[in-house]
């Protein structure tokens, strides 16, 4: 037997994915190389692997072997929620804040097709994606007379710069229905679950987009997907705490940023845990060493983990004994980035009217502010009639706009990762506006910590607010 030290590649152009999992899995009962065991299976052998030891004895870590690439095209950013619903996946999708939509690129939903409001819908789709074009070249003007050019930058890329900021400010008209292309990578055993929760959706695209992944994936995966069906007990859940939650009186709450739990000792554990790591020491000894520590000892300590730290390295992952739980309320369009961040654990209420939109200080500036609160109204209109018929299905007709809550819990790695990211000069203020109010919760909390996040001071959530928007709450007439 060959004991030298090998790293090669098992090639998916020459084994195909189940193959490559199978390999993975026999290794723990075989000690040939991989690249030997291998050769010695088929499509076959492999299948029959997978049915005996994957699915009928449920080792289901060695479908994480088996990879594939998901092409989907022409979706709704509806139907995207869900398809970027699972945490152990990559996904890359079309981005509104660079790309101009077509005016005729949005979906029209099996629900709304077959119902009395499908004239209503067609003429809300041409009438906001109508207003977004005109936005666009109303904007344009404005973005070009706010964005000051640079020393050294060319009329190309000032141009560029301010079309984006026409772009950002219009992506507020764009509707749930929109179409969008999202390129996917997963796992066969995340992809089963899935598949699962796609055809177990109230809505009818989600369904098929469900059965279609399934019937794509099963050319790959004929196996290891082959027994994915509706989960039941999720619309069991549905139905019960759907009927209790409407018996709740709505009460409106002015604070958009709610911290709702945070351990006040977070940060004795998180230094409590990078002690232990380096020492030999018990938890509790270690805990109990930073907690009898004066504030300069604290402080200095803290410095030791992260004085050398550049902003290409991750924090240490001892951060995460710290958590944080917040009741968010954001425009429809910042939640569309603020779900990327999928290592937190949130819970997003359905989109819908009822909490009132977002004007941006751009289309009030550019004279638009009139063409966009009438979109608006429109839109909660048809919003409101389809919601007594198709309560799910209404959600497409939502502009951006629109605000939704979220309910998060993160731990500070997660915010490092998360505000430092979102808070930058380039990101939509949509999202900076969100990112800075979590961080100045956090840090009135855990200044020792949260302070090496190192985050621009020209700005904060209430700057931001006044800078980017005449209102952030309107409410639709009834």
């Amino acid at each position: 037997m060959d004991l030298e030290r090998r790293v090669y590649r098992l090639s998916p152009s020459q084994l195909s994915a189940e193959t490559i999992a199978v390999t993975f899995a026999k290794t723990s009962r075989s000690p040939e190389p991989f690249d030997v065991i291998a050769a010695e299976l088929d499509d076959e052998k492999s299948a029959k692997f997978s049915e005996k030891w994957i699915v009928g004895y449920g080792h289901s870590s060695v479908a994480e072997h088996a990879v594939i690439h998901l092409a989907m095209e022409n979706v709704s950013r509806l139907a995207i929620e869900n398809i970027e619903g699972n945490r152990l996946a990559s996904y890359t999708e079309k981005s509104t804040r660079y790309q101009e939509w077509n005016p005729k690129a949005y979906v029209i939903p099996d629900e709304i097709q077959a119902s009395t409001f499908k004239a209503e819908y067609l003429q809300l789709m041409d009438q906001l994606f109508g207003t977004y074009a005109q936005g666009l070249q109303a904007l344009k003007p404005w973005s070009e007379a706010t964005t000051q050019r640079e020393v050294s930058e060319s009329e190309k890329a000032w141009a560029n710069r301010a079309r984006v900021k026409a772009v950002d400010v219009a992506r507020f008209i764009l509707p749930a229905a929109s179409m969008a292309n999202v390129g996917v990578t997963m796992n066969a055993r995340v992809l089963e679950y899935a598949i699962k929760k796609m055809l177990s959706s109230e809505l009818a695209e989600i369904r098929m987009i469900g059965a279609e992944t399934k019937c794509v994936a099963m050319q790959e995966l004929p196996t290891l997907i082959k027994y994915t069906d509706p989960i039941a007990y999720y619309n069991d859940v549905r139905k019960a705490f759907t009927n209790v939650s409407r018996s709740i009186d709505t009460i409106r709450t002015s604070d958009w940023c709610n911290l709702l739990d945070v351990d006040p000792y977070g940060e004795a554990k998180v230094l409590a845990g990078v002690l232990y790591r380096f020492g030999d020491d018990s938890y509790s000894v270690a805990l109990d060493q930073v907690q009898n520590m004066d504030d300069e000892s604290r402080q200095a300590l803290a410095a030791k983990l992260f004085d050398h730290m550049s902003n290409h390295d991750q924090p240490l992952r001892e951060l995460e004994y710290a958590d944080y739980t917040f009741d968010l309320l954001m425009d429809q369009g910042a939640y569309f980035e603020f779900k990327r961040h999928r290592m937190m654990s949130q819970t997003t209420q359905a989109l819908t009217t009822n909490l009132g939109y977002a004007i941006p200080k751009g289309i009030v500036e550019a004279g638009f502010e009139e063409k966009f609160a009438s979109a608006m109204e429109l839109a909660h209109k048809l919003y409101t009639k389809l919601a007594e018929v198709e309560p799910a299905a209404a959600s497409y007709v939502v502009p951006n706009a629109y605000n939704r809550r979220v309910l998060c819990r993160l731990n500070l790695r997660e915010v490092f990762h998360f505000c430092k990211l979102r808070s930058v000069g380039n990101a939509h203020f949509s999202i900076r506006r969100v990112a800075r109010a979590m961080y100045e919760k956090i840090v009135d909390i855990h200044p020792v910590l949260a302070a090496y996040m190192a985050l621009d001071e020209d700005e904060n959530s209430r700057s931001i607010s006044a800078d980017f928007f005449s209102a952030v709450d309107e409410y639709p007439p009834n």
